[in-house]
């Protein structure tokens, strides 16, 4: 489904896409069918999905250890994808990223990245690159509400500032670093507050609300696109599983289980169907069925990466840079 032709139903299918994708993963994780670790997007579907459609096939995102949703949302293959958490020679990174190194420059993906505000410098770089080539494309650099903390926050965003540069800078406030509370590492509530000290615009929107999240971003790439510089935008959002699967009782045992029941009743994808029933005659049925479209495509996905090839040992070192090396 394009973005060009129908808008709501590219909402409710890429969030959906999303939803199934990573639930698929709690399940070929614990059956051990894909190595290393897996941060799931679950509960946070609204703050892709609405951000990336505010975007052109060029422009650029990064993305972060929890970057699922960030590549379904941009149009990442989800046959190249579930691969490359298989490890599989056929993943996007030829099985060699995994789940936090997915990467498709063709779609202006630049890349998820283990380390935590890691591509908020990237973002920024890939920005100024823009402005030089005069190419007209913005970049969304997504980031968690604990890299906000990070020197390459406020390293990148002061250069964007003072350069004006085309990107804007998504928080994925979903309240928690790992196990630690944002009110036991930061004084402030908003972190979008931290704009104003590079005199840059700063909103805090609805995470779950993928309507908000299309309008703010959309309203900061706008502003980007014309020369007028960067922006924050926070999503307050939630995530429903543990940092990473195999946190024991889905991180139960550093957040209250009321919490996270509480933010399961303010599911992004419930809430847009139920504006798709009030205001644009949506049924149930009609649900049922796009369900079901998109969970063969997950299943195909699996069957695609479990018949794969495994990458030859051979290439263990080719598109590997390392210091003094021929690669």
């Amino acid at each position: 489904m394009s973005k060009k032709e129908n808008l709501n139903q590219w909402f409710y299918e890429t969030m959906l896409k999303i939803r199934l994708f990573e639930e698929k993963i709690i399940d070929v994780y614990a059956r051990g069918l894909m190595p290393g670790l897996a941060h799931l997007y679950i509960g946070e579907e609204a703050v892709a999905t609405g951000a990336c459609a505010t975007l052109e096939p060029s422009d650029y995102i990064t993305s972060t250890h929890r970057g699922h949703g960030h590549c379904i949302a941009k149009g990442g293959d989800l046959n190249k994808m579930m691969a490359e958490l298989f490890g599989k020679k056929t993943g996007y990174c030829r099985g060699k990223g995994g789940s936090m190194h997915i990467a498709d420059t063709s779609i202006g993906i630049l890349g998820a990245n283990g380390v935590v505000g890691g591509g908020i410098p990237i973002a920024t770089g890939a920005a100024l690159s823009s402005k030089l080539r005069k190419s007209n494309q913005v970049t969304i650099c997504f980031f968690g509400d604990a890299a906000s903390n990070q020197g390459s926050f406020h390293e990148s965003i002061n250069f964007a500032s003072v350069h004006k540069l085309p990107v804007i800078y998504v928080v994925e406030n979903n309240q928690f670093g790992i196990s630690v509370h944002q009110s036991r590492h930061q004084n402030i509530q908003d972190i979008a507050d931290r704009a104003v000290a590079y005199g840059i615009e700063g909103k805090v929107i609805d995470g779950n609300d993928v309507l908000a999240v299309k309008d703010a971003v959309g309203q900061a790439v706008a502003k980007a696109r014309s020369g007028e510089g960067p922006s924050i935008i926070e999503c307050k959002t939630y995530r429903w599983r543990g940092h990473h699967e195999g946190d024991p009782n889905q991180g139960a045992r550093y957040r209250d289980p009321k919490e996270i029941d509480d933010w399961k009743k303010k599911c992004p994808i419930a809430r847009f169907e139920k504006y798709l029933k009030s205001e644009h005659g949506y049924t149930d049925e009609t649900f049922k069925a796009t369900r079901a479209k998109i969970q063969q495509l997950i299943e195909d996905a699996v069957e695609f990466a479990r018949s794969s090839p495994e990458p030859d040992l051979e290439v263990a070192l080719q598109d590997v840079y390392y210091e003094g090396g021929r690669n």
